[in-house]
């Protein structure tokens, strides 16, 4: 979806660097072992790109990002251990504060089944033995975590019943709904979606 909108608003796109992680397909075989080493990778590559994009001209431009570096925290809560958890919470201070927050935040909710099929049209190796249980606890961390985001306004997508990928009429429906946003939370549920 943040390519399609990217091409709609011809911005600058962002992706996150899930492929550059060395740890990642590791911490899908052995959580335990990989969770730290994982979650710091992604926070100082996420925020290498947040600086990278500091030095571009943001006015010049327009960036469409398929991650916010806040959402880093959501996945550290979930996969490290305590301890770890608070090592890893003094260096996200610190870099947190560095990075400018966006002008709009898009969540896309959707519920398991359709995140399960999601994942696995994606077809990335090391998903394949991601399970429902780890499924369900990304969402809810999700949700925990933008139930109470105030940083900037968001609106909140049920995309259970809809493709944007598959379905150009979706992405359009959802452009004017980004277009119309103001501040605060909205919520979009769209038509036909139960």
């Amino acid at each position: 979806m943040a390519e399609a909108l990217a091409k709609e608003h011809n911005a600058r796109l962002i992706r996150e660097p899930v492929e550059d992680n060395p740890f990642l397909a590791r911490f899908y075989e052995d959580p335990e072992r990989y969770a730290l080493t994982a979650q710091l990778s992604f926070l100082v590559e996420r925020y290498r790109q947040q600086q990278d994009l500091v030095q571009m001209d943001l006015f010049q431009r327009a960036t469409v990002s398929d991650y916010i570096f806040a959402k880093d925290r959501i996945f550290a809560e979930i996969t490290l251990a305590q301890e770890e958890l608070a090592l890893y919470e003094r260096i996200y201070g610190l870099l947190h504060a560095r990075v400018r927050k966006p002008d709009l935040v898009v969540l896309l909710d959707a519920e398991t089944e359709v995140l399960l099929r999601r994942l696995k049209k994606r077809n990335r190796p090391y998903e394949k033995r991601v399970g429902r249980d780890y499924v369900e606890k990304v969402a809810e961390g999700y949700r925990r975590f933008f139930h109470g985001y105030t940083d900037t306004p968001l609106l909140v997508v049920n995309s259970s019943d809809i493709d944007f990928v598959e379905h150009g009429g979706h992405l359009a429906d959802l452009v004017r709904e980004i277009g119309s946003m103001g501040q605060g939370v909205q919520h979009y549920v769209p038509l036909g979606s139960s």
